[in-house]
């Protein structure tokens, strides 16, 4: 079955992609949701005038990935946790705290796109993965210290 995809999908391809899918694909999830249509003479007649648009769109948002890199490269993200003997974390951090920290920190970004395989369970600092958009993705630096105590 051959569509034209409405919406950018990561790994089937950009907006725009004339693609081939199974038809059960197709029919009961891309078309559906919006994400996609059938690949008929009108709609490849309506992609054409609309390429200089998608074009256009796409660029605005590869630089605004690119922006978006460059600030999440330059920050270290400092997450206080409490710890107890032996410097072992009560809990663990998660994409949510991170993305959390980053708001805090004036970058807004999902908590989806923070590609963190599994909780952070150990003081020090990590480098986690980051993706911002059309196969671009960033480290974030990510260092856990103990939670100082009001004694």
């Amino acid at each position: 079955m051959e569509l034209i995809l409405k919406k950018t999908i990561d790994t089937l391809g950009e907006e725009g992609d004339l693609v081939k899918v199974k038809p059960g694909y197709g029919r009961n999830y891309l078309i559906p949701r919006g994400k996609a249509v059938l690949a008929t003479k009108a709609n490849l007649a309506t992609l054409e005038q609309e390429m200089n648009t998608i074009a256009s769109r796409k660029e605005k948002e590869r630089q605004a990935a690119a922006e978006l890199s460059k600030k999440i490269a330059g920050v270290t993200v400092v997450i206080e946790q409490r710890v107890g003997e032996e410097d072992k974390l009560y809990g663990s951090v998660t994409s949510t705290d991170i993305a959390d920290k980053l708001a805090s920190l004036g970058v807004a970004i999902d908590k989806r796109k923070i590609m963190l395989d599994e909780p952070i369970k150990t003081l020090g600092v990590t480098m986690v993965p980051c993706k911002t958009g059309y196969q671009m993705t960033t480290e974030i630096k990510v260092e856990i210290v103990p939670l100082a105590s009001a004694e």
